[in-house]
């Protein structure tokens, strides 16, 4: 029997919506979860029907906690779990409360909108909003501190092998992991470097992102700790986002993996240092302010949940 897994592995586009959502204490919500799986699905339909060029699809992810709230199948995904806090001598991964994630894209804005609208309807008795982030393209899939973002992503074959379950959790094959965390970058500061400081910040050429030799590269740059190696990726679709007038400019940094393993480490390399102490120095200027685990399940599971 074929498996259809949401699309977790396609490349970033135009037009992002994030939304996570919380659900009410003292509500009943099964009924509006039972709606909400049956509409991401007819949501994808519809947009593989309407739009086939706009790359539009809609993904959902579970939380650790809600996955329990709401008596899904056990035993759970091998590696699901509550994070849990990172904390390093200077910097925090913080770990905050999310029961459901909608990653919603396209590269026609307008399914966007639509379809956070109609997520909301379906949500709004049972459950509140807690972030609704519109994310955008910058320039050449820049961040908004000005480099490429997502030059280490996999691709081919290796975007399902790193970002989709397969034999090593036959029950959950299909699935996968989802990590995100927003954060928020003190622009000023940041635009205050000269570019070849930025440069070694980052550990790349700003211009041509091009890497720099591992001989002239400092070791706390984010390139040397958050890549953690070949046989361990991640499938990264992150996005710019903010107000430009009040200079609450962020990085929405959206993780899919078949290993939530991987993550970790990635993030154990930036919070706490490798060696300890020695913590990647884009997180003097870009601070998290939220950081939560979701499971997307495959459509097949979403089906079952929606009868």
């Amino acid at each position: 029997m074929s498996i259809n897994s949401q699309n977790v592995v396609d490349y970033p586009n135009n037009n992002t919506i994030f939304m996570v959502w919380n659900f009410k204490e003292g509500v009943a919500v099964n009924d509006a979860f039972n709606r909400l799986c049956a509409l991401i699905s007819n949501l994808n339909n519809s947009a593989n029907t309407r739009f086939p060029h706009a790359k539009a699809s809609v993904v959902l992810g579970i939380g650790f906690d809600t996955w329990h709230l709401l008596k899904l199948p056990q035993p759970l995904p091998k590696e699901f779990e509550r994070f849990k806090p990172i904390i390093g001598t200077k910097h925090t991964a913080v770990a905050t409360k999310g029961d459901l994630h909608m990653h919603i894209r396209s590269d026609a804005y307008s399914f966007c909108i639509d379809a956070a609208s109609a997520i909301t309807e379906t949500l709004a008795e049972a459950a509140v909003s807690v972030e609704e982030i519109h994310g955008f393209r910058y320039w050449d899939s820049r961040s908004i501190l000005g480099f490429v973002d997502g030059t280490e992503n996999p691709h081919g074959a290796d975007r399902e092998y790193f970002g989709i379950i397969g034999d090593e959790d036959p029950y959950y094959k299909g699935g996968s992991y989802l990590f995100v965390q927003k954060y928020i970058h003190n622009i000023q500061a940041w635009r205050s470097l000269p570019v070849s400081e930025q440069e070694k910040v980052i550990g790349r050429s700003k211009t041509d992102d091009i890497e720099m030799p591992d001989d002239v590269k400092p070791s706390n740059a984010h390139s040397a700790l958050a890549n953690v190696g070949d046989d361990l990726k991640i499938v990264r679709d992150n996005m710019p986002f903010g107000n430009i007038s009040t200079n609450d400019m962020g990085t929405y940094f959206i993780a899919y993996a078949s290993s939530f393993n991987t993550v970790k480490k990635m993030l154990t390399n930036m919070f706490i240092g490798s060696p300890e102490g020695n913590y990647d120095r884009i997180l003097d200027f870009s601070t998290a302010k939220t950081g939560t685990l979701f499971f997307v399940p495959t459509f097949e599971m979403l089906d079952s949940f929606g009868k």
